[in-house]
């Protein structure tokens, strides 16, 4: 097979994955095999010693546990819902494990579901402690997805291969300008179009509030018209759960693909295990099973010793009890195959669409969603399945985690999004969006989107209040802490930065604005977002939360998070603690200026953005929005507050 240009990419591709996997293990080494459990506590990787405090059989005869750490309950730590653990005792220095997946964490407890369904013995005498997994699984399946890629010839996975790199030609069938759904506008009605006349590869680009997902849900349930059985995927569990939920609102039936604990609680009965439990076959599943443990149970009563007789009925039972079990998978499998035949939509990450009950399947359209956040190889992954794919998402937001240096300047983090933006004929821009006031909107809409954005009537003017003479009516505020000595501060272990005055400043103004805005009475309680790029400024403003007593009379709502865990999120007033303040004008993680443009862009109603002009200023993009807020009368000193 000749070679090509997009074969020669690709290639350089899978070298930068490997070198990405290697730093990955690298790091995982440095801070778990290498060291000891002292060390890996302060690292946030083990959790020793744990008690259980709560153990019950789950859905898919998983046992779930909800485990609580006993010492170092301060020590931040890297424990999250979706990630592999073991559980582990140091019994008799035996190092005994078993694996399991974290259901969901808060600072010093998380709920577990182990991969069995009985703990064994050990948990019960000894120190038990949790440590974090290296997830090899996902590399495994990039990897193995790029040599597919590479080594197509004379098939649809090589002529897609080849539009991607823009060496073959993309197509289009005619538009239908009578398809019109009427509670979308004119953007998401051309882009639903756009979606419907794709024959290789189609682009909705969607920035923030411009109502991306409810578009993509219009043109899944327009395509099932035409295709009975759709692939949808995203590169997060909540992402993927949210287009889940959407459908599942349209009355379109959806096969959740995923682990449990993968999968939100509100949405488990539509994954396999759920969809097994509400089958006309489980009463009889259910009872095989029971059977099944009665036979070995009455097999378990004789003893050691027993006559030729006695050796004969254990047997017997031996063999119903498997018999049963037997049978009880076959029901089981008879279910999950009409699931995944029958399901119109099925849902999953891009590794989970390696699932087994997907092994022979074949789709025409792979929609993807969040594409901005998913590394190339892992959208070839299930795009190996399907003949036309559909990119979701905004190239100027949130994108992949690479964790090396030397892959990033590769360029593994160019994404299969960043690649089609450049087919401007495959690319549809929803321009109306629905969240923030033109003047929040403004900054973002001239650096990234060439004005082209618009905001809608019911929004383009929201304020707090209506009265010019407030510290409400702006919708916009810069608070600069230049010439105050409000210095960063390095976390020698976690090397991550913090500024508690700029912390304080910010429950200061807090407490003002819910203080003027209860004085006007002027509607509903608040929801209100701090972000902060730096996850020691969070756990900062964590900590201190109760301590400044806020007035939370008119405070629905506070939630203190890094950026991305606002991904997707909007709140009526959001704060941003930039943190840097250095006489070198580093700014580190601040120059993630995608990051920063999601951050900007999660307020409704008021943006405060704190920081030191005289260290981000040297910066365009920093030196760009001072010069925006300036214009606007947005901008404050923090000498106000001090």
């Amino acid at each position: 097979m000749a070679t090509t240009a997009a074969i020669e990419r690709l290639k350089k591709v899978k070298q930068l994955l490997k070198i990405e996997r290697d730093e990955d293990y690298q790091l995982y080494k440095d801070q778990f095999l290498k060291v000891g459990v002292e060390q890996r506590r302060k690292n946030g990787v083990t959790w020793y010693p744990i008690k259980i405090n709560q153990s019950e059989l789950g859905a898919g005869d998983y046992l779930h546990l909800e485990i609580e750490r006993t010492t170092h309950i301060n020590t931040p730590h890297q424990f999250g819902s979706g990630k592999n653990v073991s559980l582990f005792s140091n019994k008799e220095n035996e190092q005994l494990e078993i694996t399991g997946t974290i259901k969901a964490s808060s600072r010093n407890s998380l709920k577990l579901i182990v991969h069995t369904d009985e703990l064994p013995d050990w948990c019960y005498d000894g120190k038990l402690g949790l440590n974090i997994q290296f997830d090899d699984n996902s590399y495994t399946e990039m990897q193995h997805a790029l040599d597919v890629v590479i080594s197509a010839g004379n098939n649809r996975v090589a002529e897609l291969r080849e539009m991607i790199e823009g060496t073959e030609p993309i197509s289009f069938q005619k538009i239908d300008d009578t398809i019109l759904v009427p509670q979308l506008n004119l953007s998401q009605n051309r882009a639903v179009r756009h979606t419907l006349a794709v024959n290789d590869i189609g682009v909705i680009h969607g920035p923030p509030g411009t109502g991306k997902t409810t578009s993509l849900i219009q043109a899944i349930r327009l395509t099932l018209q035409s295709e009975s059985q759709i692939l949808v995927c995203a590169p997060t569990n909540s992402a993927v759960d949210l287009i889940t939920e959407k459908l599942l609102e349209l009355g379109i039936d959806v096969l959740r693909l995923g682990h449990p604990a993968r999968i939100s609680e509100e949405l488990l009965n539509t994954g396999i295990d759920g969809k097994i439990t509400a089958s006309p076959y489980y009463k009889d599943i259910k009872n095989l099973r029971r059977n099944a443990e009665e036979y070995f149970r009455m097999a378990g009563k004789y003893k050691r010793v027993f006559g030729k007789e006695e050796a004969q009925q254990r047997t017997a039972f031996y063999t119903e009890a498997k018999i049963c079990i037997k049978e009880a998978r076959m029901l089981e499998d008879y279910v999950v195959d009409e699931l995944f035949k029958t399901a119109q939509v099925i849902c999953c990450t891009p590794v989970t669409s390696t699932h087994r009950g997907l092994n022979r399947k074949k789709f025409d359209t792979l929609f993807f969603d969040e594409a901005s956040q998913a590394l190339e190889p892992m959208v070839w992954i299930p795009l190996l399945k399907c003949k036309r794919l559909i990119l979701c998402g905004d190239h100027f937001q949130l994108p992949p985690v690479v964790k090396s240096v030397a892959a990033k300047k590769g360029g593994l983090d160019i994404t299969l999004l960043d690649r089609c933006m450049k087919f401007k004929e495959a690319v549809v821009l929803l321009n109306r969006q629905y969240r923030m006031s033109s003047a929040i909107m403004g900054f973002s809409n001239s650096y990234f989107y060439n004005n082209e954005l618009i905001a809608d009537e019911s929004n383009s003017q929201n304020r707090l209040v209506n009265d010019e003479e407030s510290i409400l009516f702006k919708s916009i505020e810069f608070i600069d802490t230049a010439g105050c000595s409000f210095d960063e501060m390095q976390n020698p272990e976690t090397m991550s930065f913090s500024n508690p005055k700029e912390g304080q400043i910010i429950y200061t103004h807090l407490q003002q604005l819910l203080l003027e805005y209860k004085n006007y009475d002027s509607g509903p309680a608040l929801d209100v977002g701090i972000i902060s790029p730096y996850k020691q400024q969070m756990e900062w403003l964590r900590e201190n939360q109760e301590a400044l007593e806020l007035d939370k009379t008119k405070l629905n709502s506070l939630s203190v998070k890094t950026i991305d865990g606002f991904q997707g999120e909007e709140r009526d007033v959001i704060y941003i603690s930039l943190v840097r303040s250095n006489e070198n004008q580093e700014i580190g993680f601040l120059n993630d200026l995608r990051r920063m443009n999601v951050a900007i862009t999660r307020a409704k109603k008021k943006l405060v953005v704190i920081g030191d002009s005289s260290t981000i200023g040297s910066n365009p993009f920093y030196k760009s929005f001072l010069e925006y807020c300036e214009t606007n009368g947005a901008y404050r000193t923090a000498w106000e507050w001090a």
